[in-house]
């Protein structure tokens, strides 16, 4: 068998479609509802079939090409299930992106189901009833559903960041699926980025690569529903600062020859949009649409290319034998 088709659900800025297309699948559509995200796709991949849509009024019916692909793919909202989510409980209603989801599997009945989303909807007891939605619409529809965390740091990504992960498959195919085994290789954020913190001429960047010592913590900050371009909440600005990064917000470019690196007077660098593309291993030729917080915010809600490839691989050899 050559190579397989899949349709993918709020693709964002691409780290899931470009980690599937690594591992083998070409998609005969991707959609998502934000302008950017859509612009960032087509730029990178003009010949994608990309479809600025809201899942919730997309009707597969409509669109004969989605039907029976081999994989649907998708990284629907993380807000609802989030442990940082002020709502507390998933929206049980038809806003709810995991459910429409299922319901468009059904709809669609491709060979093979990936979606990723934050590790509390897989282990978190508030989530039980999202979990038996999932496995008895599926399973009625024939599919048998696995759940895993899978953490990016142990496909070589340089970011600590678990990934709750559901996959779904027919029974005699999912008895031949196994996870992806850990791949390793990831450096810390100094090794990841001192060479661009030096690109300006920086004459503290090998200092600040020994004080940056850490595989980076989660990128945080990707929902519209928070605020601006930053690097996530007090605890997590916390880690940044003890890493050497300023994490209030973001840079528009590296520190020049004149930045003073002090760390006990609060003066440290600010990563820029571009180096949290780098912590989630975007590759340097993957460009983003949009103002600095439309790019960031693409970037920390992605799909790290390289744990996207690993899993697209594990489905592909499944369905290939």
């Amino acid at each position: 068998m050559g190579r397989l088709c899949s349709l993918e659900i709020c693709a964002g800025g691409g780290g899931l479609a470009l980690g599937l297309e690594r591992a083998g699948f070409d998609p005969v559509m991707l959609i998502d509802n934000d302008r950017d995200a859509c612009a960032t796709l087509r730029a990178n991949r003009p010949h994608w079939n990309v479809r600025q849509f809201d899942l919730l009024d997309f009707a597969a019916a409509d669109h004969q090409q989605v039907l029976d692909v081999d994989l649907l793919a998708g990284g629907p909202p993380r807000l609802p299930y989030s442990v940082a989510s002020n709502q507390g409980e998933p929206e049980h209603d038809r806003q709810d992106m995991v459910r429409a989801a299922v319901w468009l599997t059904v709809e669609v009945r491709p060979r093979a189901v990936l979606l990723e989303n934050v590790p509390a909807l897989v282990k978190d007891t508030r989530f039980a009833e999202t979990r038996s939605f999932v496995e008895e619409e599926l399973g009625n529809a024939g599919y048998e559903v696995r759940w895993g965390i899978l953490d990016a740091q142990d496909f070589g990504v340089p970011q600590r960041r678990e990934h709750g992960v559901i996959v779904a498959m027919r029974p005699k195919d999912m008895a031949r699926f196994a996870w992806p085994e850990p791949t390793g290789g990831a450096v810390t954020v100094g090794e990841a980025l001192w060479e661009s913190m030096a690109s300006r001429g920086w004459t503290d960047a090998a200092k600040w690569r020994h004080m940056a010592n850490e595989i980076a913590p989660p990128l945080i900050g990707g929902s519209k529903k928070r605020g601006g371009a930053d690097l996530g909440p007090t605890r997590t600005k916390q880690i940044w600062a003890r890493l050497g990064v300023n994490g209030n917000s973001l840079a528009n470019d590296v520190p020049g020859p004149d930045f003073v690196l002090d760390p006990d007077g609060g003066e440290l660098p600010r990563l820029t949009a571009g180096q949290a593309a780098v912590l989630q291993a975007f590759p340097d030729e993957w460009t983003f649409a949009g103002k600095k917080t439309s790019r960031y915010r693409q970037i920390a809600q992605a799909v790290p290319p390289p744990l996207a490839t690993a899993l697209g691989c594990r489905i592909a050899q499944t369905l290939k034998t």
